[in-house]
This record gives structure tokens, C-alpha cells and sequence, in this order.
């Protein structure tokens, strides 16, 4: 494996020099989490992750992060929610621009339209055409859901 870094993941090491020089702890925990879940990913599967799938992980550990939240919220565990959201807004900082959701309907008619989507038995298609484009950018299962809703 060679060492040549894609550029989010050159820009997520800077980050973490910069937030050791500035003694940022929440920040640097957070990058080295995420630097830990990338290099987990690449030894797991022998592989080396381009922005993409840095991307894809990214997105993953922002829903982890929500799913928490709302069971924190649900327990009462505001202290534990505010850590969590805390860390989301730090690795979400390496997301592209989150898509309004007018956006997402938008890409949604496209893709519909596109895959020329009849039924629910199309909803495979439209997906696949959707995914690439909502990755990191909005809530793939609330996208999902809409989809549903047009396509019964």
C-alpha cells in the first residue's frame, strides 16, 4: 500500500496537526476516530480508500452518531447526547454541502424519471441511480422513504 493520500484524506491529517498545535482535544479525538476507522476499513479489506469511500465511512459514522443521539435523547442522557453531537459536527465538516430538502426531491424526480420507474419492483433502480449522488449529501434512508411514497 502506498502512502499517497487523496485529498480529504491529506486535508483530515492537516486538521489534526493543526488541532494538536492548537491543543483542540475534542477535535483531535475526533479526527484520530475517524483516521482509526479508515486505516480499520483498508487492513480489513487489503485495500486503499479513495474520497469516495472516505466518504461513505464518513456518512456511516455521522448515522451512527444520530442513531445514538436519539437514544440518548430518549434516555434522558442529554450530557451523552451533547458529546455525540458534538463529534458529528466535527465529522461533518469533511461532508460535502448537505443538500436542502427540495434538492433531494428534486434529484429523486430525476432518478424516477431517468430509471423510468414504474412501481415499488423499480425502487432498485431508482436507488442505484440515486445512492452515488446523495452520498454524504442527505439521509439515504429518509431519501429511500420518499422514494417509497412516490413510487406506491
Amino acid at each position: 500500500m502506498s502512502e499517497q493520500a487523496t485529498p480529504l484524506l491529506h486535508r483530515i491529517r492537516e486538521d489534526m496537526k493543526l488541532a494538536m498545535k492548537a491543543k483542540e482535544k475534542e477535535k483531535l479525538s475526533v479526527i484520530r476516530l475517524i483516521l482509526a476507522a479508515i486505516k480499520q476499513k483498508e487492513v480489513d479489506e487489503r485495500i486503499e480508500l479513495d474520497d469516495t469511500q472516505v466518504l461513505q465511512l464518513l456518512d456511516k459514522m455521522v448515522k451512527q452518531r444520530r442513531d445514538s443521539i436519539e437514544a440518548f435523547d430518549k434516555a434522558g442522557r442529554d450530557d451523552l447526547s451533547l458529546i455525540e453531537q458534538k463529534e458529528t459536527s466535527i465529522i461533518q465538516q469533511y461532508l460535502p454541502q448537505q443538500l436542502t430538502e427540495s434538492e433531494v426531491d428534486q434529484l429523486i424526480d430525476q432518478a424516477i424519471t431517468e430509471s423510468g420507474a414504474q412501481g415499488m419492483k423499480d425502487m432498485g433502480k431508482v436507488m442505484g441511480i440515486l445512492r452515488p449522488k446523495l452520498q454524504g449529501r442527505a439521509d439515504v434512508g429518509a431519501a429511500s422513504g420518499k422514494i417509497k411514497a412516490k413510487l406506491s
